[in-house]
């Protein structure tokens, strides 16, 4: 009787271990769900925060295409929708008129095209091909026959009625006679019509004697 009662009362070590091994793991979940320790879900937590903070990326393309979309230049850019100069259109540092393709082009000593853009010039054939000088400037000047406004005014050449010249579009009544969008088409009673930007371009580009090549 007195070896089973001692038997009874011996320390069950293995019991012991599995209980306190049991409270330390339900401790650290404890812990790891208010915030105490980190868990399992925070490390990929953290790692989608960064991700969705950077710059988005086209899941579809490489790295090397992911880098490309914001130094790839455009056709535009690099100007080759851009008509070349027409053949015959002299040298040296000039302005270049195509009555045929309603466009002008400011060039250079060395025969680079610093801007080219659309243009509307005479419905009537009252300017011939050939080459011109700059010979008056006006930044303010007044069309005949109640044709209206306009600036940046630069004569080259002598119509019947009027100068020829390039100037903006002009405004009567307060109204552009005609839009930005009509320019290539003929539409001007002798001079040349052009955006203001592209007035003012020309204006800065084309001092007194500057040279005017009109082509067909």
């Amino acid at each position: 009787m007195g070896a089973r009662t001692a038997q009874q009362v011996r320390p069950r070590y293995g019991r012991i271990a599995a209980a306190v091994t049991s409270a330390s793991v339900t401790a650290f979940a404890v812990m790891g769900g208010v915030g105490v320790l980190p868990s399992a879900a925070s490390g990929p937590d953290r790692q989608q925060v960064v991700e969705t903070a950077a710059e988005p990326r086209d899941p579809a393309a490489s790295p090397t295409q992911n880098h490309a979309l914001s130094t790839t230049p455009t056709a535009s850019d690099a100007g080759a929708m851009e008509p070349g100069l027409p053949e015959g259109s002299g040298n040296g540092r000039r302005i270049v008129f195509s009555e045929g393709q309603q466009r002008v082009w400011l060039v250079g000593a060395n025969r680079e095209v610093r801007h080219t853009y659309l243009v509307s010039g005479s419905i009537y054939d009252n300017l011939d091909p050939g080459t011109y000088s700059v010979y008056s400037r006006s930044e303010q000047a007044w069309g005949i026959d109640d044709s209206g406004t306009m600036r940046y005014f630069v004569r080259f050449a002598q119509g019947d009625n009027a100068a020829i010249g390039f100037h903006d579009i002009p405004v009567d009544d307060g109204e552009p006679v005609q839009t930005v969008d009509e320019l290539g088409t003929p539409l001007s009673h002798g001079c040349i019509r052009q955006r203001r930007a592209d007035a003012k371009r020309l204006w800065a580009f084309a001092p007194l004697g500057t040279k005017v090549v009109v082509t067909t």
